[in-house]
């Protein structure tokens, strides 16, 4: 059973974090937890897991290479949210409310390590710049990280990465964080293009290539997500095609999935299924935000006129059996997703991190798209029908029994375990339990042994007792 953690509400500090404990230190300098390492590695596979390493999060740069991404693809189960919202603009917002964190302890370890992937490199030592921003990244502090972003851009103001840590966490509007975006892209484009005039002449200045080509698709499409949020929704559309146009083996980044956002809002249907029939194939994988709104196209085209106790009597024509057809391939492929539609769940602030087919993904998707949904008159209706009809009592992830061998013997080291710390602890009083307790056990053969020596003579009795 798969373990969804990445939605949760809050975070709480964990007791190692308080005492700056050995999980502490491990993380600060292996930029990992130590306890995940070792439940992924060693106790996974105990349990019956399969041992496979999940993808590195890199971006592709040739044909072949994007090949092998895709089929490690299907392995990853934590997918950057392709709509997560700004640190400083957006989830901020909800700490100064509630005076709590939008955010998982889990979710923030899971961005700190997407962004020492895609934004640095080994020829950071090269520039002071890039040096402080490698550690800036690496901060737990947000104030650390944005003082490290400030002095990075007083060694160069051309330093795209601190442009981008400035826009995602100290700007408070989505106003403030476009024109640190822009300022990010105008120094990204000017080191792209002297980084692709030299990537041939060594490895090291092929990484620095990728990572500045990782810099300018992330800043790129972040303004258009800026553009979205501040009405501007065709220049955001046209970005986003701009954007597959320029990086087309960029797939993993999912940003289809802002376009189809971005283009319903326009209710620009024809759009949408063009982009549909492009990134809904078999090879690319799945998500909540391409089987729904399939999903949705093939419902609008019934929904308004749909009735479920007419189509009780008269059958479904073809039509409303693609379009339930539709709706049972993508409840199938995330059943959290209606409950948020329906609203028989409250939304909460969508995760910078979901687990596909999880809780996670259902929220994500359904914070941007109920409102689609709400525009077509009927559709909700016919998901609420479908689904209640079809699905209402499958269950998400069948629980999958251990062997009785791995219980036994869990609970055999259990208890040993504590019966040596209360030996450790209490030596005398646990020897005075355990002659009892054996006394005990052993009583009813006392009783017997005392039967049977008044039926047997006394030197046979002797006899067979020592031999």
């Amino acid at each position: 059973m798969q373990l969804d953690t990445a939605w949760l509400p809050c975070w709480q500090p964990l007791p190692w974090e308080k005492d700056k404990g050995f999980e502490w230190w491990y993380f600060r300098k292996y930029g990992t937890s130590f306890i995940e390492q070792v439940s992924v590695s060693h106790l996974r596979p105990l349990i019956g897991g399969v041992e496979n390493s999940p993808p590195t999060p890199s971006f592709p740069t040739s044909n072949g290479e994007n090949e092998t991404n895709r089929q490690n693809l299907s392995e990853c189960k934590v997918w950057r949210n392709p709509l997560n919202l700004f640190r400083g603009a957006e989830y901020s917002r909800y700490t100064w409310v509630t005076g709590k964190e939008p955010l998982t302890y889990y979710d923030m370890n899971l961005s700190a390590q997407d962004h020492q992937t895609f934004f640095t490199c080994d020829t950071d030592s090269l520039r002071p710049s890039d040096t402080v921003m490698q550690k800036a990244w690496r901060e737990r502090n947000p104030q650390a990280r944005i003082k490290a972003a400030h002095q990075a851009l007083e060694l160069s103001n051309d330093c795209a990465t601190a442009y981008v840590l400035l826009a995602e966490e100290e700007a408070t509007t989505i106003v403030d964080a476009e024109k640190y975006f822009k300022q990010a892209l105008k120094a990204g484009e000017s080191v792209y293009r002297k980084s692709q005039n030299c990537h041939s002449q060594s490895p090291q200045h092929e990484a620095q290539l990728r990572r500045d080509t990782n810099v300018l698709v992330y800043v790129k499409r972040r303004l258009a997500m800026c553009a979205r949020k501040l009405g501007r929704i065709r220049e955001a559309a046209k970005m986003m095609r701009d954007l597959l146009k320029e990086f087309p083996l960029f797939s993993m980044l999912n940003i289809h999935e802002n376009l189809l956002e971005a283009l319903l809002e326009l209710q620009a249907y024809a759009e949408v299924q063009a982009v549909l029939a492009k990134y809904d194939d078999i090879s690319l994988p799945k998500s909540a935000a391409i089987c729904y709104t399939a999903a949705l196209l093939k419902a609008r085209a019934v929904s308004e006129r749909f009735s479920p106790e007419t189509a009780s009597k008269r059958g479904l024509s073809a039509a409303e059996i693609n379009a339930v057809e539709a709706i049972h391939r993508a409840v199938e492929f995330n059943p959290h997703v209606p409950k948020y539609l329906l609203e028989m769940k409250s939304l909460i602030l969508p995760p910078e991190h979901i687990l596909k087919r999880g809780d996670s993904e259902a929220v994500a998707y359904a914070f941007f798209h109920l409102q689609h949904w709400k525009r077509i008159e009927g559709a909700l209706n016919l998901l609420h029908c479908t689904w209640e009809g079809t699905f209402h009592d499958v269950s998400v992830y069948p629980q999958k029994e251990l062997p009785f061998f791995i219980h036994f013997t869990a609970g055999l080291c259990s208890f040993s375990a504590m019966l040596a710390l209360l030996m450790h602890q209490f030596p005398e009083l646990m020897v005075v339990f355990a002659k009892s307790f054996f006394g005990t056990l052993l009583s009813p053969f006392s009783f017997l042994r005392e039967k049977i020596e008044r039926f047997v003579p006394s030197g046979l009795w002797h006899q067979l007792t020592h031999v």
